[in-house]
Parts: C-alpha cells; sequence; structure tokens
C-alpha cells in the first residue's frame, strides 16, 4: 500500500459528492459534451446535463421521493437512465439499478427488500411484468414509465414526461429548492445500492457512498493517466460496478464524455467511431475480439499473414521486456515503431482500440492465451479485481507495472493479506458501507479489524502481484480429497476460440470432467472453413471434425494440469448459456448449481 498516495487521494476526495462535483462541471466546464447515445442526434453538455437532472430532481421530490428513500430503476441503457438516477442522487436518495433479465420473483424479492419508494421502469411491457409485484407490495409508493404517454387515474403509474414537466415548472418557481437539497448531501451518505448477481442465494444489497466512489475516481486518476475530458463507451449495465464507476462516476469526476451504446451488438461500431482512450471488456469481450481478429486473419492473403506474425512475434517481445520492467532495446525498439504503424495498428484501428492507453479486464477470469494474443497487437489488457463490495477495482495492472496471469497489485490505499486457507481480505477506503437489511439498516461486511472476507482464493507472488486461483466455496474436493480449482481448468479450456464456456465437474467423484458450451459466433464460421455442413449448433456439437478440435483443445488444457486436474472426459452442450437461460449471472459468471441441477442426467453419464 502507497501510503503517501492514499494520503494524496483521500485529501481530494474527503469533501466531495457526486452533486457537488456536477455543480463544478456545469460552472467550469458547461459546454464540454457531457452525455451521448450511440447512434443519435445532440449532445448534451455539462450545463445542459445538469439542468435536465434538476429538473427531474424537482419532479421526484413532488412525487414524495426523499432523502434515505430507496429508487429502483430497470430500464435499457439510455440518457434518461442516467438523468434519473442522478436526479435521485441530488434529492439524497437512493437509485438501485436492477437487471432487467431477473424473473419476476428475484424482482419481488428485490422491491420488498430494498422497500423502495419509487420503481423507473422501460415501458408498457416493463410494467406488465411488475404488475404482479405492485399488487404485493403497498410500500412502492409511485411507479415512473419512460416510454408512457400520461399518467393513470390513480395517479400511481406516471409517465415520465410528467415528471419533467411538473419538475420544470418547480423549479423555475423555486431554483434555490433544488441547490438547497443537493448542498445537503454528505460523503458518507449512501450513492448507491447494487444487487450482487447471486451465484448462489439471495443477492445482497451492497450500499456504496458517495466517498467510496469519488475515492474511486480519484485513485484511478493518479494511477492511470489519461486525458480530461476523454470520451468513452459505456455498454455495460448500469446495475454492473464497472460501468457504475467508469460510465458514471469517473466521467463526472474528470468531466468526460460519455457516448452510451444501447445494444452490446453495436460495441465494436461504438468503438470503432468514438475510439476511446481506455476501455474495459469483460472477458468474453475480449475473447470475441480475438476469435473475430483470427477468423479474419485465417483468409487473408499469405503475406499478410506473414507480416502479420512477424509484428506479432515483436509486440510480445517487447511486451515481455516491458513486463520484467527493462528497457527495449534501441534497435528492437524501432522495428517495432515501424511494424507497429505499418501493420498492427490498422489491425487496432479495426477494432476501435487504436488510441488506447489503458485496456482492463475483470469480472471473471480471463484464459492467459487471449491476453497475450491481445499483446501481439499491441493491445496490453491489463486485469484488475475486485466486487460490487470494493467498489470495482481493489487490486490493478497498470500500464507501467503490470503482471500477465496475474490481477495486479494493490490499488492506491487498499490493504490486502491471505487468511491461513488462502482467502483474499481486503481493507481500505473502497470497501462499501454495507450491506442493506431489509428494515432498512445498514450491516456491515467487515470484522471488527475492518477487512472484508472476499471469499477468494489467491497467492502473492515475490513481486507482490495477486493471482485469483478460485472462489473459496467453489473449490472441487475430488473423492480422494484433493483440492482442484475449477477456474483454472475452466480458464484452460476456454482459452480456445470455439469453446464459449466450460464448467468443470468432479466434487466427490474420482475424476474431472467438462460440460462445454460452443462459441455460437465462432463455430459457424470455423465450421464453414473446414467445409462441414450442418443445420445447428446441436448438429455441430455431434460432429466428428468438431469433436477432434475439442479433443485436442482438451488435450492442450490437461497438458497443463496435475493429473487429478485433467479432464478424463466431457459432453459438448446442444445450446449456449446466457443470462436470459439462466445458466449465468448478468454479470456472465457461471451459476453451477443450477448448471449441476439442470444437467445431472449428462453428467451422470460422464461417470458410467
Amino acid at each position: 500500500m502507497d501510503s503517501v498516495l492514499e494520503q494524496r487521494c483521500s485529501a481530494i476526495a474527503r469533501d466531495l459528492t457526486i452533486p457537488a462535483l456536477l455543480h463544478r462541471n456545469a460552472t467550469d466546464f458547461p459546454d464540454h459534451p457531457a452525455l451521448s447515445l450511440l447512434g443519435s442526434p445532440g449532445t448534451l453538455t455539462w450545463r445542459e446535463l445538469r439542468d435536465e437532472i434538476a429538473v427531474l430532481a424537482r419532479g421526484l421530490a413532488d412525487l414524495g421521493l426523499r432523502s434515505g428513500d430507496r429508487m429502483l430503476i430497470m430500464m435499457s441503457s439510455r440518457p434518461e437512465h442516467w438523468l434519473i438516477d442522478l436526479a435521485a442522487v441530488h434529492l439524497g436518495a437512493v437509485p438501485s439499478t436492477v437487471y432487467a433479465t431477473l424473473s419476476t420473483d428475484q424482482l419481488h424479492y428485490l422491491a420488498r427488500h430494498s422497500r423502495a419508494a419509487i420503481v423507473v421502469l422501460e415501458d408498457e411491457a416493463a410494467l406488465d411484468r411488475w404488475a404482479p409485484i405492485l399488487a404485493d407490495v403497498p410500500e412502492i409508493r409511485r411507479v415512473v414509465v419512460a416510454d408512457r404517454a400520461a399518467d393513470d387515474d390513480s395517479g400511481r403509474i406516471v409517465a415520465l414526461r410528467n415528471v419533467s414537466v411538473r419538475g420544470a415548472a418547480a423549479h423555475q418557481a423555486d431554483p434555490a429548492a433544488f441547490e438547497k437539497t443537493w448542498r445537503e448531501v454528505r460523503p458518507d451518505q449512501p450513492v448507491t445500492l447494487l444487487y450482487t448477481s447471486g451465484t448462489t442465494g439471495d443477492p445482497k444489497g451492497v450500499v456504496l457512498t458517495h466517498r467510496n466512489v469519488v475515492y474511486q475516481t480519484v485513485v484511478m486518476e493518479h494511477t492511470i493517466e489519461t486525458p480530461a475530458h476523454a470520451a468513452s463507451l459505456a455498454y455495460l449495465p448500469l446495475a454492473h460496478i464497472a460501468e457504475r464507476v467508469l460510465g458514471v462516476y469517473n466521467p463526472i469526476y474528470r468531466a468526460g464524455h460519455v457516448t452510451i451504446c444501447p445494444d452490446p451488438t453495436q460495441l465494436l461500431a461504438g468503438l470503432v467511431r468514438i475510439r476511446p482512450v481506455s476501455f474495459f471488456g469483460v472477458p468474453r469481450i475480449w475473447e470475441k475480439m480475438v476469435a473475430g481478429v483470427q477468423g479474419r486473419l485465417a483468409t487473408a492473403e499469405p503475406q499478410v499473414k506473414a507480416a502479420v506474425d512477424m509484428a506479432r512475434a515483436v509486440a510480445l517481445q517487447v511486451h515481455e521486456i516491458r513486463q520484467a520492467g527493462s528497457e527495449i532495446p534501441a534497435e528492437l525498439a524501432a522495428k517495432h515503431a515501424i511494424l507497429d504503424a505499418q501493420v498492427l495498428k490498422p489491425l487496432r484501428a479495426g477494432l476501435g482500440l487504436d488510441n488506447m492507453l489503458w485496456a482492463g479486464s475483470g469480472a471473471a477470469p480471463i484464459p492467459v492465451e487471449v491476453l497475450l494474443y491481445l499483446a501481439s497487437i499491441g493491445v496490453d489488457v491489463l486485469e484488475v479485481w475486485g466486487m460490487t463490495e470494493t467498489t470495482g477495482t481493489a487490486t490493478i495492472n497498470t500500464p507501467d507495472h503490470f503482471r500477465t496471469g496475474t490481477v495486479g497489485r494493490p490499488n492506491g490505499g487498499m490493504q490486502i493479506r491471505l487468511a491461513d486457507d488462502g482467502e483474499i481480505l481486503v481493507r481500505g477506503p473502497l470497501v462499501c458501507a454495507g450491506y442493506l437489511r431489509a428494515d432498512g439498516g445498514v450491516d456491515p461486511v467487515t470484522d471488527a479489524d475492518g477487512w472484508l472476507a472476499t471469499g477468494d482464493v489467491g497467492v502473492f507472488d515475490s513481486d507482490g502481484y495477486l493471482t485469483i486461483t478460485d472462489r473459496k466455496k467453489e473449490l472441487i474436493i475430488n473423492s480422494s480429497g484433493k483440492n482442484i480449482s475449477p477456474a483454472q481448468i475452466e480458464n484452460l479450456l476456454r482459452a480456445h476460440p470455439l469453446i464459449a464456456q466450460a464448467v468443470a465437474i468432479g466434487d466427490r467423484q474420482p475424476y474431472v470432467t467438462a460440460l462445454i458450451v460452443l462459441d455460437e459466433e465462432t463455430a459457424p464460421i470455423w465450421a464453414g472453413a473446414k467445409g462441414l455442413s450442418f443445420g445447428t449448433l446441436a448438429d455441430l456439437a455431434d460432429d466428428p471434425v468438431l469433436r477432434a478440435e475439442i479433443d485436442a483443445a482438451v488435450s492442450t488444457a490437461n497438458s497443463r494440469l496435475s493429473r487429478p486436474e485433467q479432464v478424463k472426459t466431457y459432453r459438448i452442450l446442444s445450446r449456449g448459456w446466457t443470462p436470459e437461460t439462466g445458466e449465468l449471472t448478468p454479470t456472465l459468471k457461471l451459476r453451477r448449481r443450477i448448471i449441476q441441477e439442470r444437467y445431472a442426467g449428462e453428467i451422470g453419464a460422464l461417470y458410467r
């Protein structure tokens, strides 16, 4: 831990709140761009953005939203989502975005647990989903619907446009009321409530304060050099801690320009258009980028392939030298500069990554092979680690100090130690205020000494870089009593571009097996290049040529595993896993219990 850095960042963040920063932006940078929607004309400047927030804040106050009240939001990524969230914050209320992929039962639980006074929904279809919840949870006083023309007769269902109209009238009549309200917001008050996606059991409501999120943005500024007022692309749901920090709070602190990508299928087009200087991708995003580059190069002319191979080899040399902290020889540096400009930068430009100063990955393990491939085309994707409870990154690799395959060293001000069983314990200014109780209180997440037990297991190397080896509760203990990390096995399997997801099985069993899900985009392209004919992904899963390729992928993974860890046999599944089908959380983590229950027959067959 860098105590000087912590003191500096704490001093900057101590008295700041999100409303205070927005006031600063509207005053000091009124005409700078603040918020855009990809594919739509018009951009809100910081002055316009704050004016819109003021109007909505007064409108929400007119509906009865007060300081300390909770407000649930289930909307897509659109400017209104940002605006109404920040409007609630200016009242001292606590907004909470929930995943639209949650079931009705899960939404019902969140509504009762949060005791939300107001719920904000997208459209009539969302309102229909919430109808049984609203009938059973009278504590929800108002429901604001974005795409609705008028209020209902009861006044409980309200059109967002009418909230804005009434708010505008109230703000025009008494603008001082808005100024008075936001100035009463204190740094130790909650700024948001985020429910963990819940791989097991009920979700927990993580309470983050203004001080938590502002400290994270301050320490990022002091750790990673990026220009002020930078453009960024927001594509993850706002229920995800990474997007909360990178798509809301950090741009507010840096007075940056956020462009919202409303549809994940538009992400590549958005990157190419915005060409951001920093970008955070969950592992699946980076894996798909690598698969896409490999697919394009597979059909390229031989001389093009040869040029790319040469440039990649040189880039990897430079990457290894930089990772070691050594000086790059002048001759190698000159050769790399030429090849990068002529060969690799155009390749990166096709991904919208040619201006990249910092690229990050987190939320789940990423295969080292993917990281090395990206490094070989000039994109150093640096892993971070953290959780909602640590306001995002608790450890970080930086462009100047990184170790591929690790999640970096403690973020500024954070202390990390390992318990006797290897569990990672965290302490510091990024640890959340606690978990919300159903009665409105907050339970601490730390022990008496301030340590948060994360549930992740890890090891430090001699230079202080942390490697995550598994989840404490997800370790496989085979019938011989051997502790096995399923994440390590799954990571190696997913290094093959044909494999989108894999789950290792073997608890209380004599050997390890695996369920494998094909990549629905890459597999058909690969099959076409091989001249295979098939109708569906299920047909392809049974093709002997594809099975031979997966056999080779499993053998490659096994060559890097100890004998007890090796996958003895596997099953290729006929369909993919998504949050909607239930096998993955909204943040794309495996729901192991559901997978094991749903595929009990297939798993049983692997042990016969």
